[in-house]
């Protein structure tokens, strides 16, 4: 690989919803470039970025592959990422160390749910983006509307580059905009291609995208516009800077048009890579915090600047350890350097330093400002941890990865095998941080939180294939909670004489809901002497100890306020214990009084669908139990947002994209609890009766 500048690096990331060719294009793109000397199929399994057994398996990207090869002085870094919303962490990942993403759009399709989150990523990453319409030579695409749904829903910066000429199976065709020239593929995958003047029957169409395109070339400078508004026209330099100008800032979303599986358009792509996006150069700065300060900290994007990598993904590899990928920033990384993690607050010693090409990994002894590589066996570094140089420590900033969606249980089929389990567990989060595990010890359940049931279900088989542990998923129980709706007084008396020193223990109290999330409060309001200030601290850890143990059901107790205003005690037998077990008979006694109630938690659940699903996703929801507070519309899909119990939402991922032929995608998030209603809590409150039964 050639050692190019800065200038001359491109790091693009390739996004899209699932199933619309990502990898095809990947792969499209090595082979016109010599990476590769045949055009490897997805369905055969014989692609350089999906190379893990799951992904031929499943023949669908799970995790993100990066490719790196040159194109006419260029070196291009390519990242090949997943388009199931279950493996969005490693869309996130990808698009913190890329300047540039080419969106791919199906031309049958167009704008699918998938495609509007990773847009919302895109944007939020801050990265530029380019519009690849692939599957051109499917049936039934039709490329004019897809490009108006595209200038719908993101508005004018949606500009043609190039147009088809013959949409469907005999697609090879198409006029580049730029050179304002006819392109014409063969079929047969080698990616031969010629070009030739315009027809005339294209050429009207041809002029008016062209004049919308130089249009938007001269807006997005002020300088090259008022040379506009003054000459009517554009240089050819003045049309190629702004072009590049709009994109990098945003003001130009470029539409390209292809078709991966059979090389068509690969070309021009790759052309259009290293004219108009942008370099690692043009970033300007690296942004960060003086760990030692926490004040914020910049540097320049140089070789010359100290160093600054970030850690954007991990593998966990059986006999290697880990691997780490990461994108230098600014400085460089080099085997046999020491690096300073400031997120550990430790020092790695650098081994061999790599490029890579989906599996295979070349040495390359050093990895410069601008560019991505990958490292083995570093002692305490992850995903999102900075790399930097000690003596001038640069923290970048965390990658923000999406709060998990799905909860599940697991269990073992082996005894024994919980230390297995923990370590495989602690290892699969490091490698994927949108994958939570932990012991609960309320529940007496370990738990895993993903982002849909395939992500958990790759987790599980990762567990068996790397740490021997075999455990199966199960429904996980449901952390209800127990509180009181009325104010009750009672008396609380512990008397025990059996021979020595008895016990006795002697409180009133008061007990009293309290709003939800306001929690426990103990109130001593005593006076006279009634009940020993020292005796005081006890009644407050039995009754807290009462509330943990739950007395309704086994559930923790909430939301209370219980207040001691009388009792009475004996000089010789009255102790910590006395009154700490009176405090405890007091308050289950009122409890049972105060109109106790069950509580359940309640998520705020936002689910994106087609309109045409919108119906029946709503009545999913209804028959969960959810209360739909909202639908909005935005672009092609419809957003409901709803509450809807824990409980109910069991796999619920499954059920969405099977009601909806896999186009929605939901994400949900804790709100508060709420009251449980009285036929569901009676059964509730029966069935772990019974269990408490059989377990004695």
């Amino acid at each position: 690989m050639s050692d190019v500048g800065i200038d001359k690096i491109r790091n693009v990331g390739l996004i899209s919803h699932g199933g619309v060719g990502k990898t095809s294009l990947a792969e499209a793109l090595a082979f016109t470039a010599g990476v590769t000397n045949r055009l490897g199929k997805v369905d055969e399994g014989q692609t350089i970025s999906d190379f893990h057994p799951d992904e031929i398996t499943r023949k669908i990207s799970i995790i993100t592959s990066l490719l790196n090869f040159d194109w006419k002085g260029h070196k291009i870094n390519l990242l090949d990422t997943p388009g199931y919303s279950d493996f969005l962490g490693e869309v996130i990942g990808a698009l913190t160390v890329v300047e540039t993403s080419v969106v791919l759009i199906s031309a049958v399709s167009g704008i699918e749910v998938g495609t509007e989150q990773v847009m919302k990523s895109a944007d939020e990453a801050g990265v530029s983006k380019i519009f690849f319409v692939n599957r051109m030579n499917n049936e039934n695409t039709n490329y004019n509307e897809v490009l108006a749904s595209l200038q719908k829903t993101y508005g004018n910066q949606v500009v043609a580059v190039q147009f088809p000429v013959n949409n469907g199976e005999h697609f090879n065709s198409f006029v580049d905009l730029i050179k304002m020239k006819f392109v014409t593929y063969t079929k047969d995958g080698s990616g031969e291609r010629s070009e030739s003047d315009i027809p005339a029957e294209h050429r009207g169409r041809a002029d008016e995208l062209r004049e919308r395109l130089v249009e938007a070339a001269a807006e997005s400078d002020d300088g090259i516009l008022e040379k506009y508004f003054e000459a009517g026209e554009l240089t050819e330099k003045e049309f190629q800077t702004g072009l590049a100008t709009g994109i990098k800032n945003g003001s130009i979303l470029p539409v390209l048009c292809g078709a991966a599986t059979e090389n068509i358009g690969s070309h021009e792509l790759l052309d259009f890579l290293i004219q108009y996006a942008p370099s690692p150069e043009q970033r300007e700065k690296v942004e960060g915090m003086n760990p030692n300060d926490e004040e914020s900290k910049t540097l320049a994007v140089s070789v010359s600047e100290p160093l600054a990598a970030l850690v954007f993904k991990t593998e966990s590899e059986h006999h290697v350890g880990d691997f780490s990928y990461f994108r230098v920033f600014s400085g460089e990384l080099k085997s046999g350097d020491d690096a300073y993690n400031p997120n550990r607050k430790s020092s790695e010693k650098i081994g061999q330093v790599f490029v890579i090409n989906g599996k295979q990994r070349v040495d390359a002894g050093v990895v410069k400002a601008g560019e991505i590589g990958g490292v083995v066996k570093l002692k305490n570094t992850h995903t999102s941890d900075t790399l930097c140089s000690k003596k001038n420590p640069i923290q970048l900033p965390q990658i923000k990865f999406p709060d998990p969606v799905i909860r599940v249980a697991i269990q073992t089929k082996t005894r024994g095998d919980e230390e297995k389990i923990s370590t495989g567990l602690t290892t699969l989060h490091e490698e994927d941080p949108t994958f939570v595990a932990g012991f609960d010890p309320e529940l007496r359940q370990t738990i895993i939180q993903g982002q849909g049931e395939m992500h958990l279900d790759i987790v599980v088989k990762r567990l068996k294939d790397k740490f021997g542990v075999d455990v199966e998923l199960v429904e996980p129980k449901i952390p209800y909670r127990e509180t009181v709706k009325k104010t009750v007084e009672v008396r609380g008396k512990y008397k025990k004489q059996s021979g020595g020193r008895g016990q006795y223990g002697d409180v009133w109290i008061k007990l009293e809901p309290r709003n939800r999330t306001e929690g426990y409060e103990f109130v001593n309001a005593v006076v006279g002497g009634a009940v020993p200030g020292k005796y005081i601290p006890a009644v407050d850890k039995g009754i807290q100890e009462a509330m943990a143990a739950g007395v309704l059901a086994g559930f923790p107790v909430v939301d209370v306020r219980v207040t001691i205003y009388d009792g009475s005690y004996h000089p010789v037998d009255s102790s910590d214990m006395a009154f700490k077990i009176a405090g405890s008979m007091a308050f289950k006694k009122a409890f049972m009084e105060a109109r106790p109630a069950l509580l359940e938690p309640i998520y705020d659940v936002e689910v994106r669908v087609p309109e045409d699903y919108l119906g029946d996703v709503m009545g999913d929801l209804s028959s969960r139990r959810g209360k739909i507070m909202g639908i909005d519309s935005e672009g092609n899909f419809q957003v409901i947002k709803a509450k809807t119990p824990l409980a109910e939402m069991y796999r619920y991922s499954t059920g969405l994209r099977s009601i909806t032929q896999g186009r929605g995608i939901y994400r949900r998030k804790f709100s508060h609890y709420e009251e449980v209603p009285a036929e569901i809590a009676e059964k509730l409150i029966a069935a772990v009766r019974k269990e408490k039964e059989e377990e004695k």
